[in-house]
């Protein structure tokens, strides 16, 4: 089973996370965001890996270092639970529509990070968390997940609907990426036999 546990403590948050890849998308959530906490169940969900999340920050400032740590916990979970990379898929994508919104979706397991982000909004917040956060989150779990990630809302109004189709979109693109490859399961899916995150793949 591909499991792990992430704790991140520092003056701002301390933040836990044990995941299985192999599960059932089975979720415990509890941030002290309730926006965040919605968007995180969605990702559990929807990739089939189970989460469980513990988050304290300062939230009493602003959601943005809670939200960025939890963006790299989870991240450096998944990034600790599939070790070398052997026998994954490497690749997944998604195009995810939500009523009036269609968001695309593009992730490659490469261990090298880079976020593409083509997502606009139409109102600097959603409840009491800022819309512009929500870059943050991808931007940090990209970084400490060692994925490639595109994300591009192409059309949508509903600003709820445009966030919840990027964690809904990454949840199946991750889906698909992690999945052991039962024709490959023993081999890094490299030419150079390695996902070091240094060179071309």
């Amino acid at each position: 089973m591909r499991q792990a546990r992430v704790e991140r403590l520092t003056k701002e948050t301390r933040v836990t996370a044990v995941i299985n890849i192999d599960g059932a998308g089975v979720y415990d959530v509890k941030t002290g965001i309730g926006f965040l906490d919605h968007m995180m169940e969605q990702l559990s969900r929807h990739s089939l890996i189970d989460l469980t999340l513990r988050a304290e920050g300062d939230l009493h400032i602003d959601f943005h270092h809670t939200t960025e740590d939890t963006g790299i916990v989870v991240g450096e979970a998944i990034a600790k639970a599939i070790g070398d990379r052997r026998g994954i898929m490497r690749y997944g994508d998604a195009l995810i529509p939500m009523d009036e919104t269609l968001t695309r979706i593009a992730l490659d397991a490469s261990n090298r990070p880079y976020l593409i982000w083509k997502v606009n909004f139409s109102r600097p917040k959603l409840g009491d968390m800022d819309t512009e956060l929500f870059k943050e989150w991808f931007q940090a779990f990209a970084q400490a997940a060692g994925v490639t990630l595109h994300i591009e809302t192409l059309y949508g109004e509903n600003n709820h609907h445009i966030v919840e189709s990027c964690y809904k979109g990454l949840a199946r693109a991750l889906r698909q990426a992690l999945t052991i490859d039962p024709r490959k399961a023993d081999a890094v899916p490299s030419t150079k036999g390695t996902l070091s995150g240094t060179l071309p793949a």
